[in-house]
C-alpha cells in the first residue's frame, strides 16, 4: 500500500480523559478512507489529528507521531499554517465566510498569494466552483453573500474554497450529515470524482455511506482502532468480533 499518512503510537488526552489510545494506522494515497464507529469512539479526534486542529481545543495533550509525506507534522519546526494548507477540512456543517461567493473561493489563494493577477484569480475561482459542481448555479450571482446559498450549496462552496489552496489531503467530518439527500448525493459524487487527485479521509456514522464511498476502512471503538484494511475485506470478512457486531447492527 502506498501510504500518504502514517500514524504511530498516537495518544490524545482532553484534560484527564484519554480520547485516543495508542493508534497505529496508515492512510493510503489517493483513495477514500472512511473512519467509522459508534458515537464518542474518537473518530473526529483522529481526523483532526491529521491537520493539528486538536490544538485549537484547550487542555489537549498529544503524544506519538502523525507523518504526512514522511514528515511528522507535530515536530517543533513544522509550520502549522502550511500543514493546514496541505490538509483541508470539510466540516460537519458548512462555514462560509461572511463575504461574497467569489471572495470565499479566492480568500485562501489571496492569503497565500498564489496567483499573479486578477485574471488568474477569476479563472481559478471559476475552475474550483466547476470542480465542486457549483458554477452553473452561482455564475450570475458571484458577488452575492455566500450565506444566501442553500446549506447544500454552502457545503459545495466550502469544498471549492478548500480545494482552491491546492491541498494534498481532504478531510471530511461527517460532511453530509447536515444536508438533505440530494445535496448529500452531490457531495458524495464529488468526493468519488476527486479521489484520483486527492487523498481523502471521511468520518461517517452511516454504514451505508461508508459502503458507498470507502476504498479503505478504519473501525474504532472507545478510542482504539479495532480493525483497518481494504473496504471489501472489512465489510465482507471482518477479522474482529466487535467489527462484525457493528456491521450487523448489534451495537
Amino acid at each position: 500500500m502506498d501510504s500518504h499518512i502514517h500514524v504511530r503510537n498516537l495518544n490524545v488526552f482532553y484534560g484527564k480523559q484519554q480520547a485516543l489510545k495508542d493508534v497505529n494506522i496508515e492512510i493510503p494515497k489517493k483513495e477514500i478512507t472512511v473512519i467509522m464507529g459508534p458515537s464518542g469512539c474518537g473518530k473526529t479526534t483522529l481526523l483532526k489529528s491529521f491537520n493539528r486542529f486538536l490544538e485549537l481545543t484547550g487542555d489537549t495533550k498529544i503524544t506519538g507521531e502523525v507523518l504526512v509525506d514522511n514528515q511528522n507534522i507535530y515536530d517543533s519546526d513544522v509550520d502549522v499554517t502550511e500543514v493546514r494548507k496541505c490538509v483541508g477540512l470539510l466540516a460537519q456543517r458548512p462555514s462560509p465566510l461572511p463575504m461574497s461567493i467569489y471572495e470565499n473561493v479566492a480568500y485562501g489563494m489571496t492569503i497565500h498569494q498564489m496567483k499573479k493577477d486578477r485574471r488568474e484569480y477569476k479563472d481559478a475561482v471559476r475552475h474550483y466552483l466547476e470542480v465542486a459542481g457549483l458554477w452553473d448555479e452561482v455564475k450570475k450571482r458571484l458577488h452575492d453573500p455566500a450565506t444566501s446559498l442553500s446549506i447544500g450549496q454552502q457545503q459545495r462552496l466550502c469544498l471549492a474554497r478548500g480545494l482552491a489552496v491546492e491541498p494534498e489531503i481532504i478531510l471530511g467530518d461527517e460532511p453530509t450529515s447536515a444536508l438533505d439527500p440530494i445535496s448529500s448525493q452531490h457531495i458524495e459524487k464529488k468526493l468519488l470524482e476527486l479521489k484520483s487527485q486527492y487523498t481523502t479521509v471521511i468520518v461517517t456514522h452511516t454504514l451505508r455511506q461508508a459502503k458507498r464511498l470507502a476504498d479503505h476502512v478504519i473501525f474504532m471503538y472507545l478510542g482504539e482502532v479495532v480493525e483497518s484494511g481494504p473496504a471489501r475485506d472489512v465489510f465482507s470478512n471482518p477479522q474482529q468480533e466487535r467489527t462484525r457486531q457493528y456491521l450487523e447492527g448489534l451495537f
